[in-house]
Order: structure tokens, then C-alpha cells, then sequence
């Protein structure tokens, strides 16, 4: 396959990693798991939401062309999801959203939260990449 080719089929896979993300944001607002946790993340389900976490989950997707731990998805997922993690954490919380480092103001365990979020990222956009062959 064409490096273009890669790009675009890592993009596609960070796309689709995007969408898993905000499905289970949603559906752990939805149903309360975060608000039972302490945590005040519960996003509504729209376009907006969707169409953010898919875009940007194709940007990020993009650093999937690196040839990094290839063999396992479960790894491949975790570590690049440490990308988006760092910057939702210590960029887009405090800087952006104001919520604080880490996001604290939405709850002790906001960062764990993230780190799952952003880790169910990491394991689709890698298991499509692994199901596509790349």
C-alpha cells in the first residue's frame, strides 16, 4: 500500500476509533455511570459531538502510521491513545474548557475516565488498521 494510501487508511481508522469513543462517552453519561462516580462528564448524542471526537479521532489516527507495536492491538491502542489523553488533559481541561489540570473540577476521577475513553479510541482505530491489514 502507498504511504497516501497508509495516511488515509489510518485516518480512516482513527475516524472510526472517534466514533467508538463517543458512543461509550454517551452511553456512560446515559446510563450514569459517571455521575455515580462523581464525574461530570455526560455528553449529549448529536452531530456536533459525533462529528468532533470522529475528526479529530482521524487527525490523531494519523499518528497510527508509525510502525509501533503492529502485533498487538490491545498495546498499539493504549500507547497512542496516550497522545490525546496527555492533551485533553493538560491543554483542553485547563486551558480550554476551564476545568482545572486534569479536568479535577469535574471529578476525582475524570483523569481515569479519560484515560478510558481515550484508550477505546486507541483499541478501534488499531483493530481496524489490524483488519484492514495494515
Amino acid at each position: 500500500m502507498s504511504f497516501t494510501g497508509n495516511l488515509g487508511n489510518c485516518f480512516a481508522g482513527g475516524a472510526l476509533g472517534g466514533l467508538a469513543n463517543a458512543l461509550v462517552v454517551w452511553l456512560a453519561g446515559a446510563a450514569g455511570i459517571t455521575h455515580a462516580l462523581g464525574v461530570a462528564i455526560a455528553p449529549a448524542l448529536g452531530p456536533a459531538m459525533i462529528y468532533q471526537r470522529m475528526v479529530w479521532g482521524g487527525i490523531w489516527g494519523l499518528l497510527l502510521v508509525l510502525p509501533v507495536l503492529r502485533g498487538s492491538i490491545f498495546w498499539r491502542g493504549l500507547v497512542f491513545s496516550l497522545g490525546p489523553t496527555a492533551v485533553q488533559l493538560l491543554v483542553v481541561f485547563p486551558h480550554v474548557a476551564d476545568k482545572g489540570l486534569y479536568g479535577l473540577e469535574l471529578g476525582a476521577l475524570t483523569p481515569g475516565f479519560v484515560v478510558l475513553f481515550n484508550a477505546i479510541w486507541g483499541w478501534a482505530a488499531a483493530a481496524w488498521l489490524k483488519a484492514t491489514g495494515r
